[in-house]
């Protein structure tokens, strides 16, 4: 396996995987041109820093986020992280995960964080990697008519 930095080139080949993930496992509404756009803009954001794991050619999965610089730190912030369904149950996404923390420290990040749908998978997945819920942290939402 290979993993390697992800750029603005590499969204036509992760857009099957994206929308087949995001329609098929968590029942979302994902087109081409609104998933496109979405990873173009973690892709081009200031600060952003992506990775993708391929095999002989085949990507297998591919991680988004970016460096948030705070007063006394510098975080990551995980946006995506995503494993092919075929390739999902076989530990490929927890060696994912701990390469992209590798990266994310050696470039200065002081940790990672995220937002997960609340559910017993991301709970599992995310929990074995030692993450936990956040106590100075609620993420709050108004929505508009």
């Amino acid at each position: 396996m290979e993993i390697r930095e992800m750029g603005l080139s590499d969204i036509q080949a992760v857009l099957p995987m994206y929308i087949a993930y995001y329609n098929g496992q968590e029942e979302g509404c994902w087109t081409e041109e609104t998933a496109g756009k979405r990873i173009h803009q973690v892709l081009s954001m200031e600060g952003a820093c992506s990775l993708i794991l391929e095999e002989d050619g085949a990507v297998l999965g591919f991680a988004m986020g970016y460096f948030k610089q705070y007063d006394d730190i510098l975080g990551y912030t995980l946006e995506e992280i995503l494993i092919a369904k075929e390739h999902q149950n076989k530990r490929i996404g927890t060696f994912f995960l701990r390469e992209l923390e590798r990266m994310a420290k050696e470039k200065g990040a002081s940790c990672v964080e995220l937002q997960a749908v609340n559910d017993a998978l991301h709970e599992a997945y995310y929990g074995k990697a030692g993450y936990h819920d956040a106590k100075n942290f609620v993420l709050k939402v108004k929505c508009f008519d």
